[in-house]
């Protein structure tokens, strides 16, 4: 976390890279910023399939630049406070809701894949760097989460039906 905290709210490299300010969570600050992110993609989930598509990948790119710059000026390698990563990973993870039921647990198996960081996740997370490894662990975990809800979800429908 940066010294002096406003710089968060000065720059907007900082802003963003922290997640809106959710970053400065002073506990679980990457729980604080996936709640955050779900409920900024919550009006994207009534967007057409591509349309949500692009938001992640503009917000993907965007929070590689962001990432890299605000960590390399900190001059640490993943700050905790950046949290733009898990708003992707998040987004991720809502693509193809079934519906707003999956919410909550969509929201829980994200966080359970970026705390738990099975294969490749914790590769991505250890071994890259710069802004690219600071994002690619939570696209991971949101690819896991994604296809966990999507199995949960086909699972529950051939049991009612």
């Amino acid at each position: 976390m940066p010294d002096d905290w406003k710089i968060v709210f000065t720059r907007l490299d900082y802003f963003l890279a922290f997640g809106l300010g959710s970053g400065l969570a002073p506990v679980a600050p990457g729980t604080a910023g996936s709640a955050l992110g779900l409920l900024l993609f919550i009006p994207a989930l009534y967007a057409p399939f591509p349309v949500q598509v692009i938001i992640i990948v503009i917000g993907f790119v965007l929070g590689v630049w962001v990432s890299d710059r605000v960590a390399k000026h900190m001059q640490v390698k993943d700050p905790g406070g950046i949290v733009w990563d898990e708003f992707v990973g998040m987004w991720i993870t809502l693509l193809w809701l079934p519906s707003e039921i999956w919410l909550l647990p969509a929201f829980l198996l994200f966080r359970l894949f970026d705390i738990w960081k099975p294969w490749p996740v914790r590769v991505a997370d250890e071994k890259l760097a710069g802004g690219l490894g600071i994002m690619l662990d939570d696209v991971f975990a949101g690819f896991y989460a994604l296809v966990a809800v999507q199995i949960l979800n086909f699972g529950l429908q051939q049991f009612i039906t």
